[in-house]
């Protein structure tokens, strides 16, 4: 039991180190000569837990970009809430992260979907999968604010849901660039706007 936490430990720090040298400089820009110097290890004992780089990228994948995009997933609550302000709370929460992080390189997720597609068919269905939970959980969100009231009964949730993480990527890449406290403060006011214009309207 103490060897497999040992060995679980071991695979999630290499994982880790992993998924920051992709995310700073990029799968295809990363060579297996660059993560073996990176993990401080010998090419036997990385392909004795991983059979390739691609398997290597698979598994962070399964393991770590998909727990990073649950955390930015709002679990559907039960008792009846505003779905809005969950989802600008959470936009909130990371913006801020972003703004005060000195090695930004845009969102993960969008990243490596606009690297791999048309490069690895493979590897872009696991990245795929994992942005469609996130389409799921947040039209399951917004439907349910339909039923409780917040949300327009004409709008169609899972539209809504792209038109809000296709946002979310578009700003992220922008904000790679510099400016991001003015950035982040455009994207925020901006979805105000756009819930308010899909929120449903109490009339007297």
């Amino acid at each position: 039991m103490e060897i497999n936490l040992e060995n679980s430990k071991m695979l999630h720090l290499m994982r880790a180190k992993g998924l920051e040298l992709f995310y700073k400089k990029g799968y295809y820009n990363t060579s297996l000569t660059d993560i073996l110097k990176d993990l401080s290890t010998t090419e036997a004992v990385f392909k004795y837990h991983f059979q390739s780089k691609e398997d290597f990228f698979i598994s962070i994948a399964q393991n770590l970009i998909l727990q990073r995009t649950l955390d930015l997933l709002i679990e559907p609550v039960s008792y009846k809430q505003n779905p809005f302000s969950l989802i600008l709370d959470m936009f909130e929460n990371e913006m801020d992260k972003v703004t005060k992080s000195t090695t930004d390189y845009g969102f993960m997720l969008s990243n490596f979907m606009n690297e791999f597609n048309n490069r690895n068919p493979r590897i872009n269905k696991y990245l795929l999968d994992i942005l469609k939970i996130w389409e799921i959980n947040l039209g399951t969100l917004l439907r349910k604010g339909q039923l409780d009231g917040y949300v327009n009964h004409h709008i169609d949730c899972e539209s809504a849901a792209n038109h809000v993480i296709s946002s979310y990527f578009g700003i992220r890449t922008l904000m790679v660039e510099g400016n991001t406290r003015t950035l982040s403060q455009q994207f925020l006011q901006q979805l105000r706007y756009y819930f308010h214009s899909i929120s449903q309207k109490i009339t007297a």
